[in-house]
């Protein structure tokens, strides 16, 4: 098996792998999965993931067989989310989502992540053990809505969940989760909490200029006011649906 970067030729490989995965993994509706798919590997969207160089997608290649699995992560600061990381389920037991880890690792790491995230559904429960068998930890939650429900996604990372740094702001002392973030056009966006199990949301701190958002729209669209720093939508975003 060897391990490459994506290129626009895998288009069509990489949204059946995608679609079969999800099929096998999620307890979502056919309507939403394909619609899923077509919003985030259709032809013009996949370019512009190949094109992002805060991106990067690996997909697995087999002679003979071409590709039966792909990652996609998402690089924050000197972080790394794995935003996705499918097997083909025709081709699962064999191995080969550990090879595909381990490559998708090494290549963030090569790009200066130094703490690796995985972001998985709730509801599944194999790659929710896959994380764990791998030595990560589950850092957090957050909620996504795909097709009007909302889903529980776990945040998994390699380091153990770190007392997160304070800030004060109108005399009140708030919490930065270091381990809970959002990728920004210039740099993460971190949740910010009022309390330091962080159970209350406040806003947002902008990893780029350190200043703090409070002000987000419907479709979860925000904008640092000092630096223009933009969060750019999610693969969840309903929006793209």
């Amino acid at each position: 098996m060897e391990v490459r970067e994506a290129t626009s030729d895998d288009a069509d490989a990489i949204r059946s792998v995608a679609r079969s995965s999800m099929q096998a993994s999620y307890s979502l509706s056919p309507q939403a999965i394909r619609g899923a798919v077509k919003s985030w590997y259709g032809d013009e969207a996949l370019a512009e993931k190949l094109d992002d160089d805060d991106l990067v997608v690996r997909v697995a290649d087999i002679e003979n067989e071409g590709i039966v699995a792909f990652s996609e992560s998402a690089l924050l600061d000197d972080s790394g989310d794995i935003l996705w990381l499918h097997v083909d389920p025709m081709f699962r037991g064999e191995g080969l989502g550990a090879d595909l880890f381990q490559a998708t690792r090494e290549a963030l790491a090569e790009k200066g992540v130094e703490e690796l995230r995985g972001r998985v559904l709730a509801d599944n429960a194999e790659g929710n053990e896959f994380y764990e068998h791998y030595g990560l930890h589950k850092v957090s939650e957050d909620t996504v809505e795909i097709d009007g429900e909302e889903y529980v996604e776990n945040i998994y990372s390699e380091r153990d969940p770190e007392e997160p740094r304070t800030l004060t702001h109108e005399g009140e002392e708030l919490y930065v989760s270091t381990t809970d973030s959002d990728r920004g056009s210039k740099g993460p966006f971190y949740t910010v909490y009022t309390d330091a199990d962080g159970e209350n949301k406040y806003g947002f701190f902008c990893g780029n200029c350190e200043s703090l958002v409070t002000s987000m729209d419907s479709m979860g669209r925000m904008e640092c006011e000092s630096c223009g720093n933009v969060r750019k939508p999610t693969r969840w975003d309903a929006a793209h649906m």
